[in-house]
C-alpha cells in the first residue's frame, strides 16, 4: 500500500508515501502511563504463556501420529491463529509499555489492522469447525468417520481460507478510497479497526456502522451455528443413559464452550463500545481490546491441555522422556567421568 500526505491538510491517501505528520499515536492504557512498568509485567507472563502454549500444542500434536485426527487438526489450527495473533499485537504493545514507543506510520497500521482482523476471524471459522466436528462425533457418533476424512478436514481448511480472502478483500475496497486525519491518538497500543475509522474525513459513521453490520454479519453467523450444534448437543448428550458417557460427552463440550465465550463476548462488547457509547472511558476500551486479543490465546491451550487428556498424557509422556534422557546422559557421563580417572591411576 501507497500513501500521501497532501498539504493543505493531514489527509491520508492510497497513492505515495507519507510523513511523521502522518502517523498514529498508540496508547496501552490512558490515564496509568506512570504504570507502563508494572503493567506489563503480567501483559508478558500472558505473553509467555500463549507462546509457549500454543506452540506446545502444535508441537505435540504434529509429532504425535495418534492425534492425527480432525478433533486435533481442528485444535492445531486454533493453536496456530492464536499464534499468529499473539505475534501480531506483541511488537506494538510491548513497544509502548517498555519503550514508550507510540508513534505508528499509517502503512504499518494498516498492514497490522488487516492482521488482527484477518486472524480473528479466522479464528472464528475455526471454532464453527470445532463446534461442527463436536455436533457429528456426539450426535452422529456412527458417520463421524465416514464424513469428517482427513479430506473433508483439508476441504473445510481451504473453504475457511478462502472465505478469509474475500472478506480481507472487500475490506480491503471499503478503505480504498477513504482518507484519514494524521497524528491522532488511538485507544489501543494496536491498530484496530473501529478505532482508526473514526478519525475518516468521508462518512465515518457510515464506514463505522457498516463495519459493525460487517462484522457482526459474519461473527453472527458464525456465533449462531455455534449455538444451534451446542443445543443438539446438549439434546443428544442428555438423552444419554450411562452416566460416564454423559459426563465425557459434557467435559468435552465445556472446552469448546469456554473458548467461544472467551472469544466472543470481549470481541461484540469492544466493537459495540467504540460505536455506540461515546462516553465510554478510553481505558475501558483499552482492557476490553486486550481482552479480545490477548485472554483467548492464553486460556485455549491451558484449557485444551488441561481437559483434553490425550493432549495432557502426551505433554506429561513428553517432559518424562526429556528428564530420562537428561538423567541417562549425566549417568553416561559419569561412568564416563569414573573410568577416566581409573585409567589415569
Amino acid at each position: 500500500f501507497c500513501f500521501q500526505v497532501c498539504p493543505q491538510s493531514t489527509m491520508l491517501i492510497f497513492n505515495n508515501t507519507t510523513s511523521p505528520s502522518s502517523n498514529f499515536l498508540l496508547t496501552a492504557f490512558p490515564g496509568l502511563e506512570r504504570g507502563h512498568v508494572w503493567i506489563s509485567i503480567p501483559v508478558c507472563c500472558l505473553y509467555t504463556i500463549a507462546l509457549l502454549g500454543n506452540s506446545m500444542i502444535l508441537f505435540v500434536i504434529i509429532t504425535n501420529k495418534s492425534l492425527h485426527k480432525p478433533m486435533y487438526y481442528f485444535l492445531s489450527m486454533l493453536s496456530a491463529v492464536d499464534l499468529c495473533l499473539t505475534i501480531t499485537t506483541l511488537p506494538t504493545v510491548l513497544g509502548v509499555l517498555w519503550l514508550h514507543f507510540q508513534e505508528i506510520s499509517f502503512k504499518a497500521c494498516l498492514i497490522q489492522m488487516f492482521f488482527i482482523h484477518t486472524f480473528s476471524f479466522l479464528e472464528s471459522s475455526v471454532l464453527v469447525a470445532m463446534a461442527f466436528d463436536r455436533f457429528m462425533a456426539i450426535c452422529n457418533p456412527l458417520k463421524y468417520a465416514t464424513i469428517l476424512t482427513d479430506m473433508m478436514t483439508t476441504v473445510i481448511g481451504l473453504v475457511i481460507c478462502i472465505r478469509q480472502v474475500i472478506i480481507m478483500f472487500f475490506m480491503f475496497l471499503a478503505l480504498k478510497n477513504m482518507s484519514f486525519q494524521g497524528g491522532q491518538e488511538l485507544s489501543h497500543p494496536f491498530c484496530y479497526f473501529a478505532d482508526i475509522i473514526k478519525y475518516a474525513y468521508s462518512n465515518p459513521w457510515v464506514a463505522s456502522f457498516g463495519g459493525l453490520f460487517f462484522q457482526l454479519y459474519l461473527t453472527g453467523t458464525d456465533l449462531l451455528f455455534i449455538l444451534l450444534s451446542y443445543v443438539l448437543i446438549l439434546r443428544t448428550v442428555l438423552s444419554i443413559v450411562a452416566p460416564k458417557k454423559q459426563q465425557k460427552a459434557l467435559s468435552t463440550c465445556v472446552c469448546h464452550i469456554c473458548a467461544v465465550t472467551v472469544f466472543y463476548v470481549p470481541m461484540i462488547t469492544l466493537s459495540m463500545a467504540h460505536r455506540l457509547y461515546s462516553s465510554t472511558p478510553r481505558v475501558l476500551c483499552g482492557i476490553l481490546a486486550n481482552v479480545y486479543l490477548l485472554v483467548p490465546p492464553v486460556l485455549n491451550p491451558v484449557i485444551y491441555s488441561l481437559k483434553t487428556k490425550t493432549i495432557r498424557q502426551t505433554m506429561l509422556q513428553l517432559f518424562q522422556s526429556r528428564g530420562s534422557s537428561r538423567s541417562s546422559g549425566r549417568g553416561l557421563r559419569g561412568r564416563w567421568g569414573k573410568e577416566k580417572q581409573i585409567s589415569l591411576s
